[in-house]
């Protein structure tokens, strides 16, 4: 079947979801209104759905303008990329890459790939979703990011996951703590102690559960958290220890928190870069992975 719309179909439909206003979306687009109602009606034609939802205070998107609105997005970032990233000589001059990461490695290792990308490509934006596992995965997926940075675990058939690293959990404990001056530490010497620990409900809680299960040591998951950073400053005031993995811990020579690995057995999660099976990366994005690629083995 082949799809009968324009570009500013689509356009029309994002500035109205994104102003909130069919007369801020037309003014935006130098259209009239009823021009721009025409244009959200031909692509509604084409879907073979409503998209929006208008009522006396709002407006907002149907199920299938929800479903719609990402991927429009990444096909727009897409064809400017595409448009835009090559001069005659080849070279990437402008675009966006838009990537989906689990936080621990967006917020400690991310920014040295970041750094070198940009140092290459100075005009290339970049967008970081800094997302849990599930919600990254779901990202990729639907096409809102152009890959991922996650961890193992998608059954997605329409994923592809490709390994970088494994990440081994570790102790994060202040330097003045009993368990500072081990070399290393095993479960059943954390078990005497306050740990704090994130959701049940996340991906790193996961692995650590199933990984335990069968160990005969019962660990005192005392605090619970959201996310890893908060507890590294519960760490840090002296609440309690936390077993998190090592990417998520500050480098070494910090002042307060120190880290230690943790064996019998050694619990760790793959780290690697999602994509959708099928799709075709733009030429910014696929220069980003390469250079993630090649700078991993080093900053991880």
């Amino acid at each position: 079947m082949r799809i009968n719309c324009e570009l500013l179909d689509l356009r029309a439909f994002l500035a109205v979801l994104d102003s909130g206003s069919f007369h801020r979306a037309a003014e935006q687009l130098n259209l009239s209104q009823p021009a721009l109602s025409r244009r959200i009606k031909q692509l509604e034609t084409v879907i073979g759905a409503p998209l929006l939802e208008r009522t006396t205070r709002r407006i907002a998107p149907t199920a299938a303008g929800r479903d719609l609105q990402p991927l429009l997005i990444r096909l727009l970032d897409e064809l400017e990329t595409s448009v835009l990233s090559m001069n005659s000589t080849g070279k990437l001059q402008h675009g966006q890459v838009t990537i989906a990461c689990v936080p621990t490695a967006a917020f400690y290792f991310l920014p040295q790939v970041i750094k070198k990308f940009h140092a290459l490509h100075q005009h290339i934006r970049i967008r970081i979703l800094d997302l849990s596992a599930s919600e990254g995965l779901r990202s990729v997926a639907t096409g809102e990011s152009e890959f991922g940075i996650s961890m193992l675990g998608s059954a997605d058939p329409d994923l592809t996951f490709t390994p970088l690293m494994e990440d081994p959990f570790v102790l994060a404990c202040r330097r003045d703590h009993p368990l500072a001056g081990r070399h290393d530490v095993q479960w059943r010497d954390l078990a005497d102690h306050l740990l704090i620990g994130v959701s049940r409900h996340s991906g790193n809680r996961t692995i650590l559960d199933n990984a335990l299960a069968n160990l005969d040591v019962r660990l005192n998951w005392f605090y619970e958290v959201h996310h890893l950073s908060t507890s590294l400053g519960l760490v840090e005031e002296g609440v309690g220890i936390s077993v998190l993995p090592r990417l998520a811990t500050p480098r070494d020579g910090h002042p307060t928190i120190v880290t230690k690995p943790i064996n019998n057995p050694t619990v760790v999660r793959t780290i690697g870069i999602v994509e959708r099976r099928n799709g075709r990366l733009s030429p910014a994005a696929t220069r980003f992975r390469d250079i993630l690629r090649e700078s991993w083995p080093r900053g991880a």
